[in-house]
């Protein structure tokens, strides 16, 4: 079955519990216990990580949509881009993600719940911000509004702001971001010590490693991409250094 089916049909929200299993109880028909403790989150399994890393962009990028006040055609064209939407999912994805713009809480419960889901492996979460900022650019630009919202997210999910910094070099990297930066060196480190931590990025942000994580197969995507400016960053310090 599909990511879309498990969502969907109701049965992920089960498992999921919490904020994000109320969402798709909601949508699905379905009565979803809101009082699943933190130590039962932990305990999912891969397919219901999947399930809630999922949900968790979907409200997240209405959430991020209502505080930017709008959704262009262009970022609409981004999150289908994203989620790789089969056309007869379309529809009841469109349903969650009207759901989760309506939703009174705000989206601070949503992002406790992912950041305690994932508190393991935070390139599960760094995935989950990359595919935000990939809907929020899609206009041009991040507009103030939405870069406050990554921001806070982030901070929900426990980076630090220099993390954060980081974070936001990989996935605006054509904003003249220091590819130094992007592989979170200093200019005064040895060429060992970069190449290490070139190898140590591209290991740990494989996309098959991150599907083990939690990361659903339908967002192999954005995984390439940051993937791609990881090398990219390293190519033009390798250039800027000589060294091969």
């Amino acid at each position: 079955m599909s990511i879309w089916g498990k969502i969907l049909g109701g049965v992920g929200g089960f498992a999921v519990g919490g904020p994000l299993g109320a969402l798709i109880g909601a949508v699905a028909g379905h009565a979803v216990d809101k009082m699943r403790s933190e130590e039962s989150e932990g305990g999912l399994g891969g397919a219901h990580k999947q399930v809630a890393f999922t949900i968790g962009v979907i409200v997240l990028s209405a959430k991020m949509a209502k505080a930017d006040g709008q959704v262009t055609r262009d970022e609409i064209d981004a999150f289908k881009q994203v989620f790789r939407i089969p056309p007869g999912e379309m529809k009841n994805v469109g349903r969650l993600f009207d759901q989760a713009r309506r939703d009174a809480s705000g989206y601070v419960p949503y992002a406790r719940q992912l950041g305690r889901l994932f508190k393991d492996h935070p390139n599960v979460l760094e995935e989950l911000l990359g595919g935000l900022f990939h809907i929020a650019r899609a206009d041009g630009d991040v507009a103030p509004e939405e870069m406050a919202f990554l921001s806070d997210v982030a901070q929900i999910f426990g980076f630090n702001e220099e993390q954060w910094d980081r974070i936001q070099a990989h996935y605006r990297p054509d904003d003249g971001a220091d590819p130094f930066h992007i592989l979170g060196v200093t200019r005064e480190e040895s060429n060992e010590a970069i190449k290490t931590a070139h190898r140590k990025l591209v290991v740990e942000n494989h996309p098959d490693k991150l599907i083990a994580q939690g990361m659903p197969e339908e967002f192999v995507e954005v995984a390439n991409q940051k993937l791609a400016t990881i090398n990219a960053a390293y190519d033009q310090i390798r250039k800027i250094r000589g060294f091969s």
